[in-house]
């Protein structure tokens, strides 16, 4: 037995006591809020604090740099190059005016004609709109996480300060606090499933893991510090249907599940997250697949359709991008989902880079440095807006249907509209995508010869 001294059972006693209120205020505060969806408003209050002093930096930023005659560093967000929206056949036709004279009638090639491949070739290299999107979005302003803007070397020692003293609270403080919320969210989840999973069917089933999801995505929600502003809850997604939405972060998923109940679809993992998957898929009639059946196309659509066809089974959330995307733009959506025949509901998702950058660069991070970054951040904040539900026109093909709803969700959201695919992040321009140049510049001459030979 060992036989403490008055000071040492005096701080044993503090620090009981500092455990017991900290965990106190966890539950008041932040569990139990969650378990019955509402909020005291704290984060609120939080954010506008921080948007206070994040201007008061930015302002000394300025100020410093004016009187050391330091350039300001500022992000081109729309480019370097200015682009004008014109097509192949209407630049050809401007160069040839300006050069030899000639019109577009003139059925041989003219050597002016490679100009203007030539531009545009340089302009892909200097200010390429497709790789851009696969790296993190520059700030204007600088909020005191030296990873978001260039101009933070630039600062006093007032404002060094500061930043050290934001390292001590998202480190020190935050940090401990969240992964404590995460670790409750994922432990609840995974024991309240598997209960719920020994159930019978039935409505009672249903309705306990409803809430069970919806408590524990909230929880995790908070680990994050998340500030969701969620419009138009009236269109969200309903049973037999697909939601779809761009796609920037995994953590995507708990952002639309702390506000609804979906069913999931993905890949079988191992590890803890192969854990959850299966304590999931007991309450709730997820949709996993096995490795080697992802890239059957045939047997996914079958899967799907099956879901869907049944209107007492939730909707599927997917995100029909396949990759992240850095929260300025949406990439080609992939067909398969809109093949399907399904009712279509579709969710813009925008975050807010001021207070954290959620986009997950997953040739750049794996995924614990991506939470810690996550986790470090002052917080997510981001809004969700649910439009309203889309279904095929009988002319279309799910390509174009799916185009439709992708400008859809990028007109809400502010995102720029992208045709190209955003597996591009890892793989190489498809030699199709060259050849369909090379076509339009045929067809143009072709076409024009063809035309003056028939008159």
């Amino acid at each position: 037995m060992f036989l403490l001294l008055p000071f040492d059972s005096l701080v044993v006693n503090l620090l009981g006591i500092s455990i017991t209120v900290l965990f106190t205020l966890l539950l008041v505060f932040i569990i139990v809020p969650a378990i019955f969806g509402v909020s005291f408003g704290i984060r609120k209050v939080y954010m506008k604090t921080l948007l206070k002093i994040f201007q008061w930096a930015t302002l000394r930023i300025e100020r410093g740099a004016k009187e050391k005659n330091h350039p300001l560093y500022k992000p081109y967000v729309n480019g370097i190059i200015a682009k004008d929206p014109t097509s192949l056949e209407e630049e050809i036709k401007e160069i040839r005016r300006s050069g030899s004279g000639k019109a577009l009638d003139a059925p041989e090639f003219e050597l002016s004609d490679i100009f203007y491949f030539c531009r545009k070739g340089i302009e892909t290299i200097m200010d390429d709109e497709v790789t851009k999107r696969f790296s993190a979005e520059e700030l204007e302003s600088w909020n005191l996480l030296s990873r978001t803007n260039y101009n933070f070397q630039y600062i006093s020692l007032r404002l060094t300060v500061l930043w050290g003293l934001g390292v001590l609270i998202r480190y020190c403080f935050l940090l401990p606090l969240r992964i404590a919320l995460a670790f409750t969210g994922i432990s609840l989840l995974v024991t309240g499933t598997t209960v719920v999973g020994y159930l019978p069917n039935g409505r009672c089933k249903d309705f306990l893991s409803k809430h069970v999801h919806l408590m524990c995505y909230r929880i995790c929600v908070r680990a994050l510090t998340a500030i969701i502003t969620y419009h138009d809850r009236e269109n969200r997604p309903r049973n037999g249907g697909i939601c779809v939405a761009n796609h920037t972060s995994p953590i995507d998923v708990i952002i639309l599940a702390s506000d609804g109940y979906y069913a999931m679809v993905g890949q079988i993992h191992g590890g803890l997250m192969g854990v959850i998957q299966r304590a999931m898929v007991k309450a709730c009639p997820h949709v996993w697949f096995e490795r080697s059946e992802v890239k059957d196309r045939h047997l996914v659509a079958r899967r799907l359709t099956e879901h869907v066809q049944d209107k007492s089974k939730l909707p599927i959330l997917i995100f029909p991008e396949g990759t992240c995307i850095n929260n300025t733009s949406v990439m080609m959506f992939k067909k398969g989902s809109f093949e399907i025949g399904a009712t279509v509901y579709p969710v813009a998702i925008k975050y807010d880079p001021q207070f954290g950058d959620a986009f997950w660069n997953s040739s750049k991070y794996g995924m614990v440095t991506y939470l810690l970054r996550m986790m470090t951040s002052w917080a997510i904040v981001c809004s969700v807006w649910y439009l309203p539900p889309m279904t095929r026109q009988p002319e279309e093909d799910a390509v174009q249907f799916a185009n439709r709803v992708k400008s859809a969700i990028a007109r809400q959201g502010g995102l720029v509209d992208l045709l190209w695919d955003g597996g591009l992040k890892r793989e190489k321009v498809k030699d199709a995508f060259k050849e369909e140049q090379q076509k339009l510049y045929s067809k143009m001459i072709v076409g024009s010869h063809e035309d003056r030979s028939r008159s």
